[in-house]
């Protein structure tokens, strides 16, 4: 339970900004789309049908617009359940509904103070600081950035949620319904290996995301251990569990965390092993990286090395993690009012903050990009 009162509901804040990543609608928006999502990298269009035809295999279009859209529907059912008049907003960095026209929606609707919900559980540059970099971009761009952070609607952020009991307990859920869909589809439960997958990021990135705090991959590291743990008292039995990555870009002579899934279930099969449960522990919903890299590619992998394998559900509406996300809510806005707050955390680590150090999840370490990021110490009124 929440170690806060809830009788202010979630005042200051006056809106929520669900902000998340974007994805095409169709196949026409799937090149302007990865030229968003590149843009500055100098990459031509003729590469970018090749990366798209991930997405043309589902027709041009991304899953996740349709789940950040039942993501904002069941935190609005949340909010109305406990009684929080709090309005929620979607915006995306890369797509339509963009962060500008969010900013947009709140200011006609007459919000002064926004608290914004990352779709990322992880603290990273892509996950944490890229989002508040472009939250200052939009701003500045519409002559409302000030040295101290926005001159118009102000903005606070949840912090990284990985490591919170919603996001946990969603996970063992999910897991724990993969091992019996495994069993059902003739693969030996007691004997098969959790395999936990997150998207890769460069080892420079790793580097950098550990300031002040557990660098991403522990992060992940320690959260999938306890998930590991939980699903086995679940089952009864110890759960075997490796942690490997998918959705690597980049140049091929940049390093990137390793190991991919596919070769980590190609080492598996060598050894032996035949029945294998997928976690997308990195992802809060099904889009495209859960969608292509383990739905289509991974699982075809395993099917190609003789294995059996179940993809476990990502957190997305489950009711627990939708709680959760109302509950940080509400605790962000217990701490902007100045309110001593014990937050929730399981796993090995302490709370990562809200508002973060200048130089927390930079691209590279030590190299600042020179870019205002909001929500850090030196943008936050």
């Amino acid at each position: 339970m929440p170690s806060f009162s809830a009788d202010h509901g979630a005042r200051p804040y006056d809106a929520l900004l669900l902000y998340s990543f974007g994805g095409p609608d169709k196949p026409e928006d799937v090149v302007p789309f990865l030229r968003n999502v590149t843009a500055g990298k100098g990459i031509p269009d003729a590469r970018l049908e090749q990366v798209g035809e991930h997405y043309y295999g589902f027709g041009g279009k991304s899953p996740i617009n349709e789940q950040n859209l039942a993501l904002k529907g069941a935190l609005e059912k949340e909010l109305a359940e406990r009684g929080i008049d709090l309005p929620v907003v979607w915006g995306n960095r890369n797509w339509a509904p963009y962060t500008t026209d969010a900013v947009d929606e709140l200011e006609a609707m007459g919000a002064t103070r926004a608290v914004a919900l990352v779709t990322s559980a992880y603290s990273s540059y892509s996950g944490c600081r890229q989002y508040r970099e472009d939250l200052a971009a939009v701003l500045d761009q519409r002559g409302q950035l000030g040295p101290d952070g926005s001159t118009g609607v102000q903005f606070d952020k949840l912090r990284a949620y990985f490591n919170t009991p919603g996001f946990v307990q969603g996970n063992v859920d999910a897991v724990v319904e993969a091992f019996a869909a495994l069993a059902e589809a003739g693969g030996d439960a007691a004997a098969a290996r959790l395999v936990f997958v997150t998207h890769s990021i460069p080892t420079t990135m790793e580097a950098a995301s550990g300031v002040g705090h557990a660098t991403y991959a522990e992060q992940h590291l320690d959260i999938a251990a306890l998930v590991a743990a939980r699903v086995g008292e679940a089952l009864g039995h110890a759960v075997a569990w490796e942690l490997a990555y998918c959705s690597r870009s980049g140049p091929p002579h940049q390093p990137w965390l390793e190991p991919d899934v596919n070769d980590l279930l190609g080492s598996l099969a060598e050894s032996g092993l035949r029945d294998v449960v997928l976690s997308p522990i990195g992802f809060v919903s099904d889009h495209m990286e859960v969608a292509y890299d383990l739905d289509t590619e991974a699982l075809a992998t395993a099917r190609d090395l003789g294995m059996t394998a179940v993809r476990a559900g990502t957190v997305g509406t489950r009711p627990v993690f939708v709680k959760q996300l109302v509950d940080l809510v509400l605790e962000r806005a217990a701490l902007a009012r100045g309110e001593r707050v014990d937050e929730a955390v399981v796993g090995s680590f302490p709370a990562f903050p809200s508002v973060t150090p200048n130089d927390c999840c930079l691209r590279v370490h030590e190299q600042p990009s020179g870019v205002p990021a909001l929500c850090s110490e030196d943008m936050h009124r």
